[in-house]
């Protein structure tokens, strides 16, 4: 807000009287308060400090130790400097003694060669000052302006710290009170330099008070909470002591994030959102950015030197109650049950809900065990959503960020497959490849035109015949093909006599023009069915249909 005193010294009515710096030009960045005519040597006392003193040296003394005490009194109550007029007193150089002492204390001491009206340096420096503060007024008014309308309407946390950036041209970041990295905007520097080595860097950085700058780190921190619930701190990084106007900016953005979690406290925290984006990333980066492996050991989970294994969790309900229980507070328990099970295990893991469950990204320390960490983790989950089943299913474990996307999209597709084969109560508590066999290759291939062609070929004359007819032939072939062509036992589950079952089961070897006890004709058919299940077809009917009717 102040002018400093080497900004003084370039104004016109000063270099005019041609200002020379004979000492402590280590202090010229000092801010100016104030410019104060001043011809006593006993002025210290009267002064608070911050001001530029002007004198001609008339009532000065010229004895050694009287001027030393004359520079220390000053440089005690931190004056900005001493402005010297060559004219009237000394002529050409001022006494040794102050200039010498003026140096040991660090004090700018500025001779003018001419004469000079200190009536208009006074009016040009006072000026200047009142122009600066006129104008941090200003700008804080903007600042208050600004951050109001992002309070009101809730602004994402993206969105309030691109405004920081833009007020102070400094790097933000967002954090845990454990010091994960929730948001950032780097203001155009390097991010992966900003958040390398983050929460170590972090940890060291404690402030007594809610804002506070940190010399050492170079950061201005401000504690972000409401309703004294704090849950983070908002860090500008800037390497020089910040003007009071970046730490109102800074409050205030804290407070439009404070205000920004009550009003979506609903949602997802900032934690799930913040590992959502980076596992969305791996997703769609084959070879993870330096930025990217920043941004995930920022959040307290490292991925170089791991082994990584993906998760899946998916909530298994009937497709009757689908829509209710899959709405966004379902999803958001299953992902805070896995990750309190991650912190019993004291596993650093990604875990993020999606539009179908909870991915996450586990990283284990090459000693891992990670069968036995797998299954704690498995058993802690189940245990937290006992009311709501669920499947939990795995990746292959890959040594490298590069194939982080490999696990993560393992685990969801055998996390679908396993979903595809309905619970019987007897269910595994974790779900790996190896388990889902012929179903979790269809999930490989799902989306596959030839493998869509194979199950429409294969079963298209019988699914025409059941929408025309209201007949139930698909559900008895999958009774049979799932009993292994076991007839007695597919009427059982048929719920239907055994007579009324081979008469469906004859008419659809007429529909189809095949040989069900051909093992070749059953298995194409099973893996036909197996297929039509991933396009989602609700003239297809599941398990869980009705029992049959009588006849077809």
């Amino acid at each position: 807000m102040y002018p400093t005193v080497s900004d003084v010294l370039a104004l016109p009515v000063l270099r005019q009287g041609r200002p020379h710096v004979v000492a402590g030009s280590t202090g010229l960045d000092r801010p100016v308060r104030w410019a104060h005519v001043a011809e006593v040597a006993d002025i210290a006392h009267l002064l608070r400090g911050g001001e530029l003193v002007l004198t001609t040296g008339v009532a000065l003394p010229d004895d050694g130790p009287s001027l030393a005490r004359y520079v220390a009194d000053l440089a005690d109550v931190g004056v900005a400097g001493v402005v010297v007029e060559l004219v009237r007193h000394w002529h050409d150089r001022l006494p040794k003694t102050l200039v010498e002492t003026a140096e040991e204390r660090g004090l700018p001491l500025i001779t003018l060669s001419r004469e000079t009206r200190y009536v208009a340096v006074t009016e040009a420096v006072n000026g200047l000052i009142v122009d600066a503060q006129v104008a941090e007024l200003r700008a804080a008014e903007r600042v208050h302006e600004t951050f109001t309308a992002l309070t009101v309407a809730s602004a994402e946390p993206g969105v309030v710290l691109g405004e920081v950036t833009r007020l102070t041209d400094q790097p933000v970041v967002l954090e845990t009170l454990a010091h994960e990295v929730l948001a950032y905007d780097a203001a155009g520097t390097d991010p992966g330099e900003l958040l390398t080595g983050w929460p170590a860097r972090s940890r060291v950085v404690q402030l007594g008070e809610r804002t506070g700058y940190h010399a050492g780190a170079g950061w201005l921190v401000t504690v972000v909470g409401a309703r004294g619930h704090d849950w983070g701190r908002l860090v500008l990084v800037c390497a020089e002591p910040p003007p009071h106007r970046y730490r109102v900016v800074a409050e205030r953005a804290a407070s439009a994030l404070a205000v920004y979690r009550l009003v979506t406290r609903d949602t997802d925290t900032l934690e799930r959102q913040a590992h959502r984006a980076v596992l969305t990333e791996l997703l769609a980066s084959p070879a993870p950015s330096a930025e990217l492996l920043a941004r995930a050991s920022a959040l307290a989970v490292p991925l170089p030197g791991r082994r990584l294994v993906g998760l899946a969790v998916r909530p298994r309900v009937a497709a009757s109650t689908r829509p209710s229980l899959s709405t966004p507070p379902l999803l958001r328990e299953l992902a805070e049950a896995t990750v309190l099970a991650a912190r019993r295990a004291k596993v650093s893991a990604l875990v993020a809900a999606d539009e179908t469950g909870v991915r996450a990204l586990l990283a284990l320390s090459p000693e891992a065990h990670i069968d036995a960490v797998l299954s704690r983790l498995a058993a802690d989950i189940h245990e937290a959503r006992a009311s709501a089943p669920g499947v939990i299913a795995v990746g292959t474990t890959v040594t490298g960020p590069a194939e982080a996307r490999r696990t993560l999209v393992e685990a969801g597709q055998v996390a679908a497959a396993a979903l595809s084969e309905g619970g019987d109560g007897n269910e595994r508590p974790l779900h790996r490849l190896r388990d889902v066999r012929l179903r979790g290759l269809l999930h490989l291939l799902e989306g596959d035109e030839r493998v869509t062609a194979f199950a429409a070929r294969e079963l298209g004359p019988l699914l025409q015949r059941d929408a025309a007819t209201g007949s139930r032939l698909v559900q008895a072939l999958r009774h049979y093909c799932a009993h292994g062509g076991n007839k007695s036992a597919a009427a059982v589950a048929a719920h239907t006599s055994r007579t009324a079952y081979y008469q469906q089961l004859a008419r659809i070897e007429q529909v189809l023009g095949v040989r069900l006890e051909d093992p070749e004709s059953m298995l194409s058919l099973y893996v036909a069915l197996l297929a039509h299940d991933l396009t989602g077809d609700p003239t297809l009917p599941g398990e869980e249909s009705s029992p049959g009717r009588g006849t077809q």
